[in-house]
């Protein structure tokens, strides 16, 4: 019995060492990997912020901007690649006092390599409508649970154009340590403004309007989580203007330092742990505890096989009797075989040899 455990356990051993790096080197790389469907809403907030109000024609200051990111995924956007990652992320700006009044609303399309992260040109990308754009670098996501401390080419859809995005420190969120990244995004002209505007909203003496282009200047700051790559915090310290093609007149349109809500970044900090957990069971625990039991199961299999079986014999089965029933029945008879040669018969002696004399009648008288 013992050697048939032992035989048992060296299988199972040898089973469990072939299982960890399996699960190490392709189960793990199955695994991680950016999502097809997710969802994830997000809110940043701003005090003190500035905004041109275009229904009133009116600049409002020192109020509060909110700002809702919403991110979906597209799983059917792919044509079938699963390797093909298309998501859609939708951002809009309003003023918390005056909510169905957008300030700026914005919307794009990426779509990025599941395992990179890097940003490929396919399944219907495009900015705000403009399938022309040609996107490079980085998106939404950094490289998936393989973040270092060196700086990363990130598109920013607004000015349509690939800025570093340089790592700056190590510092806490919400109990995490995270990577923190800045990347500049210089003044730039994003497009022209069909309406034309009155000078005097422009500074300038004369009253008539003027024709005026879109400017975009933004400090953007992100929080990574090096074990995933999953941004918890973000802060956007945006300023849009509008000019005139001289440069003589300016307004601005916007000016606010969105940052997330502390709530969105209580979430985003439990999602990259639970995230990070799933990472770690296919990378670490489960191959490690696979190794750790066969080794194990080799070692106490090859003792138990190598000892001997002190377990006794199991005893006989009771025969079965000629009634069908269980129980003592007479051992079956062996024929004897014959240990001596038969003696042989003593041959007469000579006189039982001789033949009796005939006797002969008596006379008769």
């Amino acid at each position: 019995m013992r050697r048939r455990v032992g035989l048992l356990l060296i299988g199972l051993g040898a089973f469990f060492l072939t299982l960890a790096p399996l699960v190490r080197f392709y189960v793990a790389e199955q695994v991680v990997r950016a999502p097809l469907n997710r969802y994830q809403v997000t809110h940043l907030e701003s005090p003190s912020s500035t905004y041109f109000d275009q229904a009133a024609l009116k600049t409002r200051t020192n109020v509060t901007l909110l700002a809702t990111n919403t991110v979906r995924g597209d799983v059917r956007a792919n044509n079938g690649n699963d390797d093909i990652a298309v998501w859609d992320s939708t951002t809009n700006i309003y003023d918390k006092a005056n909510p169905k009044n957008p300030v700026q609303i914005q919307g794009f399309r990426i779509a990025f390599d599941r395992k990179t992260s890097r940003l490929v040109n396919c399944c219907g990308v495009n900015v705000d409508g403009d399938g022309n754009v040609r996107m490079d670098g980085y998106g939404l996501l950094l490289p998936i649970a393989n973040v270092q401390k060196r700086d990363y080419p990130v598109y920013d859809p607004t000015t349509k154009q690939v800025a570093p995005m340089k790592f700056g420190a190590v510092e806490q969120v919400r109990g995490l340590s995270a990577y923190r990244f800045t990347q500049h995004i210089p003044l730039t002209k994003t497009g022209p403004v069909e309406a034309k505007l009155p000078g005097t909203m422009l500074g300038l003496q004369e009253a008539e309007p003027q024709r005026v282009d879109r400017y975009t200047e933004a400090y953007n700051t992100v929080w990574v989580d090096p074990r995933t790559g999953i941004p918890v915090k973000h802060r956007k310290n945006i300023r849009s203007t509008v000019r005139t093609p001289d440069g003589r007149g300016e307004m601005i349109v916007a000016q606010a330092d969105l940052v997330t809500t502390d709530a969105d970044q209580r979430k985003a900090v439990d999602l990259a742990d639970g995230t990070a957990l799933q990472i770690d069971m296919v990378r670490i625990f489960i191959p490690g505890g696979a190794v750790l039991l066969g080794l194990l199961g080799l070692l106490i299999g090859g003792l138990m096989g190598l000892g001997r079986d002190d377990a006794p014999p199991p005893p006989p089965q009771a025969p079965r009797r000629s009634d069908g029933k269980f129980g003592d029945v007479s051992p079956p008879r062996t024929p004897k075989r014959p240990d001596k040669k038969p003696a042989r018969k003593k041959a007469p002696s000579r006189a039982a040899r001789r033949p009796e004399p005939k006797r002969r009648p008596a006379p008769r008288a």
